[in-house]
């Protein structure tokens, strides 16, 4: 039965009205669709994308927000396939790997994701370590209870119940734009940056050149074509919400887009101070000697708010994966009783990187650039799975299947991102190399 039908039974039985507005049957279709676009693109605005944005501001002021809106289509055509694929098929992206390519391919798309995942949770916790300590609560504190309240975030027995907790928290990045509007110079300024494609005074540098591939390769995450997959498959969207489903993964994408630049305009504070940078929370420190403690302690919430969206979203693409390629039930809507192998695979993953975390003299440095170096070696295969799969007509049908312009957009999209993204990790690699 279409969702629209649904949600006028449900609303006629509780309210005693039927909803015979067609606008107004379409915006309560899209707010019961609504939640996994957003959150795998502002769960992406992570601790490693705030300090990217915020050091892009510090360091070249609003001449990089032009590279932005380039890359808003970039990040819903990738996202937008992952949306029909989900919806065509009710499973998860690891499902379908391991059902299309086999065992082998199956496992390799496993093993990389799970290896990235875990390492790019470390980093998580090591903003939040690094948070706490600028809030004067040490990391042996701070990390274990951002750890319980990521364990207990899942623990509703319920997807939309946790889908609305979560949203709530994408919500509170808008306080970006707050302070945005706070530090920004003036808005024709910021105009003439975002739609007018410009360089720094400097011209092209070698240090440019690699902020700006780590720009492209923080819109998007191997990680993020799995959970929002297995979103869909979760919330058990079907062929009725497709349009609605697009609707909300392209809202994600403009506000993701929206809030990077006001991240980066809150670095820009500190390039108008003359104010060396050298990680977000000590821009906060800095700032709210400027402007007041208000503004340090709110920077440092974004940041702690960042990194616990992108370790849930992380940890939950990891769960759902076991779940589909080991067979085991794994939903959130099913109790830990039920689901015992998913929870414990999410527990293990959140708490495995708190206490690497804590963990004296860790090479956390050495993570940092593992990270780096592993997205940007699997983000090529992973959008080279998707697009094949996209392309089975057998297994889509004429529907859902990628049209020539699509293929056309899409593999323009991925030969960018695969060159992009080796020559970020060559130049982690060997540093000197470019």
């Amino acid at each position: 039965m279409a969702l629209e039908q649904i949600m006028e039974k449900e609303t006629s039985a509780v309210q005693g009205w039927v909803v015979k507005n067609k606008w107004l049957r379409r915006i309560l279709t899209f707010l019961v669709v609504f939640g996994p676009g957003l959150i795998v693109m502002e769960a992406d605005n992570d601790a490693g994308a705030v300090s990217t944005y915020t050091q892009a501001g510090a360091q070249y002021g609003t001449h990089l927000l032009w590279l932005l809106l380039v890359l808003l289509p970039v990040t819903y055509f990738v996202q937008e396939m992952v949306v029909r694929l989900g919806i065509a098929t009710g499973q998860g992206h690891a499902a379908m790997i391991y059902k299309r390519f086999g065992r082998w391919w199956g496992h390799f798309s496993m093993f990389d994701l799970q290896l990235v995942n875990f390492l790019t949770l470390v980093t998580e916790f090591a903003a939040i370590a690094l948070v706490s300590s600028h809030m004067g609560l040490p990391p042996v504190i701070g990390v274990p209870v951002a750890a319980l309240a990521l364990s207990f975030l899942v623990l509703s027995g319920s997807y939309r119940r946790w889908e609305r907790m979560v949203v709530f928290l994408c919500l509170l990045d808008l306080a970006w734009v707050f302070l945005a509007l706070w530090f920004s110079p003036s808005l024709l300024s910021v105009a003439h940056d975002t739609f007018e494609p410009g360089l720094p005074m400097h011209g092209v540098t070698s240090s440019l050149v690699f902020l700006v591939i780590a720009i492209v390769g923080t819109t998007i995450a191997p990680w993020q074509l799995f959970f929002q997959q297995s979103c869909i498959a979760d919330k058990r969207l079907r062929y009725a919400d497709l349009k609605a489903s697009r609707t909300d993964t392209f809202v994600g994408a403009c506000l993701t887009i929206t809030i990077a630049g006001c991240m980066m305009l809150v670095g820009n504070a500190l390039r108008r101070h003359g104010i060396s940078f050298s990680d977000p929370a000590q821009m906060a420190n800095d700032l709210g000697h400027i402007v007041g403690q208000g503004v340090r302690w709110m920077i440092l919430l974004l940041m702690i708010n960042a990194s616990m969206l992108g370790t849930t979203a992380i940890s939950l693409s990891s769960a759902w994966a076991f779940g589909e390629v080991l067979g085991f039930s794994h939903s959130l809507n099913l109790s830990p009783k039920k689901a015992l192998g998913f929870y414990i695979a999410y527990f293990v993953c959140v708490s495995a990187a708190a206490a690497i975390v804590l963990i004296p003299q860790a090479p956390l440095q050495l993570i940092i650039l593992g990270v780096q170096v592993l997205a940007g070696v699997m983000l090529p295969s992973a959008i080279i799975f998707l697009q094949l799969l996209l392309n089975d007509k057998e297994m889509l049908g004429e529907r859902f299947v990628n049209k020539r312009w699509n293929n056309i957009v899409n593999w323009s999209i991925i030969s960018v991102m695969i060159v992009l993204s080796l020559v970020l990790a060559a130049q982690v690699i060997v540093p000197t190399l470019f």
